[in-house]
């Protein structure tokens, strides 16, 4: 009697597993396939067009020496900060959303991004060298975590309200960000207001290794983690039954997170709609968060970026188009959808 009661109830979760497992794996396959394919198209294609198989000779200092300058110094820098940036946007955007245990939660949303650019914008106003800017970035996120985390603190608001809080916190270090522009002279003002939107122009190796290994680390420590984040969405009270204190797990979840997206907008500055967008699309081509939907979030992340700077540079008829200007663009009417989609589901219930 036991042995026909437990073996139908097991067979379909085990199933259901390995359709899922399978899935991950096929989408996998084709996200690294597209990746290094539009990975090779941006490092051949340009004002100056080369063979795919030139480009690759130049990539590792072989050919014309007009080709490895284009290549190593100009194409491989803005080709490698995407890549980095998208895959960090993309996981930071995932783990915040299973933080705050609401769909519409990332870190452009809930004021990390806009603290990033007000850290940023105010370490160009003090004229401080190109190369203090991702740790300006860092502490002005770090800031914005800080403001949203009292607010919270102080209104006792629920983990899934604070994406409210974060909207104001954003729009207030917006504010302050176009203030300290308007009164910047005017040859700080390009730069600082191309910074804001997001943009991969005039990135460089020295920027990009002090960025990515540190980027590299914390992604590491998310996957690490991946068991506490799962153990958390069980809830609190199930959480601390399993041995786990919910509220000092959440805090250095979240304080991985918003390293993670600040560093990565030091890198890009503050690009939108990655970190909001890609959980979402991974969760309808793979299903329910896994290990394996992780690594599938930051190869999405990393295409999407990649993506978008390609369309930005060769498909798009405006030239010097910043890429936050296209994410921000797809952004906008998909947060409205989703911001609709919630407001139709039932209390408490995520999407």
């Amino acid at each position: 009697m036991t042995t026909t009661l437990t073996r139908p109830a097991a067979a379909p979760r085990t199933g259901a597993l390995t359709r899922q497992r399978r899935r991950t794996l096929l989408t996998g396959l084709a996200l690294t396939v597209a990746l290094v394919l539009l990975t090779g198209l941006a490092l051949s294609t340009g004002q100056v067009k080369l063979p795919l198989l030139d480009a690759l000779r130049a990539l590792v200092g072989l050919g014309d020496s007009g080709d490895v300058l284009v290549v190593q110094e100009f194409r491989a820098p803005r080709v490698v900060s995407a890549l980095i940036a998208g895959a960090a946007l993309a996981v930071s955007g995932s783990l915040l959303q299973r933080l705050f245990r609401n769909p519409l939660a990332s870190p452009d949303v809930v004021g990390v991004t806009g603290g990033a650019s007000f850290g940023a914008v105010l370490m160009l106003a003090l004229g401080a060298s190109q190369l203090l800017i991702p740790l300006a970035a860092l502490g002005g996120g770090l800031l914005a975590a800080l403001l949203l985390g009292g607010f919270a603190w102080r209104s006792k608001i629920a983990v899934t309200r604070l994406v409210l809080v974060g909207l104001a916190v954003q729009s207030g270090l917006a504010a302050a960000v176009n203030l300290m522009i308007v009164r910047f002279p005017a040859e700080l003002a390009s730069s600082a207001m191309q910074w804001t939107t997001g943009s991969l122009y005039g990135r460089n190796w020295t920027e990009i290794q002090l960025c990515g290994s540190a980027i590299a680390v914390l992604t590491v420590l998310v996957f690490l983690l991946n068991r506490q984040v799962a153990v958390l969405d069980l809830g609190d009270d199930s959480a601390g039954g399993l041995g786990l204190d919910p509220h000092r797990t959440r805090l250095a979840l979240l304080l991985l997170t918003v390293t993670l997206a600040s560093l990565a907008a030091g890198l890009t500055g503050p690009v939108s709609f990655v970190a909001l967008a890609v959980p979402h699309l991974v969760r309808f081509l793979a299903g329910p968060p896994t290990p394996g939907t992780l690594v599938l979030t930051a190869l999405t992340g990393a295409l999407l970026l990649l993506g978008s700077d390609y369309a930005v540079l060769n498909l798009l008829p405006v030239h010097g188009l910043p890429v936050g200007a296209v994410t921000a663009t797809l952004g906008a009417p998909w947060l409205l959808f989703l911001m609709i989609r919630q407001g139709r589901l039932p209390q408490g219930r995520n999407a």
